[in-house]
């Protein structure tokens, strides 16, 4: 992500935080789908979906973000398809809300890291809008070592 110039953002909520993803890695918003499960996949992995005649592996947002568990029995929400690697790979992403989708000026990003209950190593930059928090995701630091476990 760029200092200079304007990014697009997409503002999501998982758990109490917003966070958000660059819209350039995001290729698709669907409702939240009941994927299959893999035996012996990492806890964060929910399983897969077909997603027209491709299988796409899904990630729970909550368990990868380390938030609390929703309530039992909660499956409102999204699975937004994210582009990883470079782009090679497209990983569902379980949110609770997608919010916004927003343009930032580069600028007016935080570059910190340092934020309680959050691994500074999957924040990519914090930003504010209409006074609220949001968390800019590293989503490649985030989504590439739970698909290569």
């Amino acid at each position: 992500m760029s200092d200079a110039g304007i990014v697009r953002l997409l503002l999501f909520r998982v758990g109490g935080l917003t966070w958000a993803a660059e819209a350039t890695m995001v290729r698709e918003i669907l409702p939240r789908l009941e994927p299959t499960r893999i035996p012996g996949a990492p806890r964060a992995v929910a399983g897969l979906i077909n997603v027209r005649g491709t299988l796409v592996t899904v990630v729970e947002g909550w368990r990868a973000l380390r938030q609390p568990e929703p309530p039992a029995g909660t499956q409102s929400g999204s699975t937004v398809l994210l582009q990883v690697s470079r782009g090679r790979k497209v990983v569902g992403f379980t949110v609770d809300e997608v919010t916004d989708l927003v343009s930032v000026d580069g600028a007016a990003l935080d570059r910190r890291q340092a934020l309680p209950g959050v691994d500074p190593s999957l924040v990519q930059a914090v930003g504010r809008r209409a006074g609220q928090l949001f968390v800019v995701l590293n989503t490649d630091a985030l989504l590439t070592p739970i698909l290569a476990s």
